[in-house]
C-alpha cells in the first residue's frame, strides 16, 4: 500500500495535476511494481503565500507515504526513480523536488473495513 500526498503552489500545480500523477505514478511502479490501477494521490495545493521555502516558484514536495516493509534499496530506488526520471519529466531542478518516504505497519492503517495486516493485496510490499 502506498499512498502519495504532492504539496506544491496552486499557480503552478492546478493545471498540471494529471502530468504529475503520471509520473508520480510510473515511478511508483517503475520501482516497487505497484500495480497500474493502485493510485492514490493528494494534491495539496497552497496560495502562492502559504509556501514559503528558499527555492523556486515550482517547488513541489511529495510524501509517500506507505506500509513497512520494502527495502532501503527499494527506497533508494524509488527516491533516484523522481530525481532521473519525475524531476525531468516535470522540468524540475533538483533543489526545486523533495521526496520524503514514510513508513509505517499495516496494523496501523484502516482500509476497506479491516485492518492493513488483513488485507490481500495483489502486489508484494517486500521488494
Amino acid at each position: 500500500m502506498a499512498q502519495v500526498k504532492l504539496y506544491g503552489r496552486r499557480s503552478v500545480w492546478a493545471a498540471r495535476r494529471q502530468e504529475v500523477s503520471d509520473a508520480v505514478h510510473g515511478a511508483l511502479v517503475a520501482a516497487w511494481g505497484l500495480p497500474q490501477d493502485k493510485r492514490f494521490h493528494r494534491f495539496l495545493l497552497l496560495d502562492d503565500e502559504d509556501l514559503v521555502a528558499p527555492r523556486s516558484h515550482e517547488y513541489l514536495v511529495v510524501e509517500v507515504v506507505c506500509f513497512t516493509g520494502r527495502s532501503p534499496g527499494a527506497v533508494r530506488a524509488l527516491i533516484a526513480a523522481f530525481f532521473d526520471d519525475v524531476a525531468p519529466a516535470l522540468g524540475l531542478a533538483a533543489d526545486d523536488l523533495e521526496v520524503v518516504v514514510l513508513e509505517s505497519p499495516p496494523t496501523h492503517w484502516g482500509i476497506r473495513g479491516v485492518a492493513g495486516d488483513e488485507l490481500s493485496l495483489t502486489y508484494r510490499v517486500d521488494v
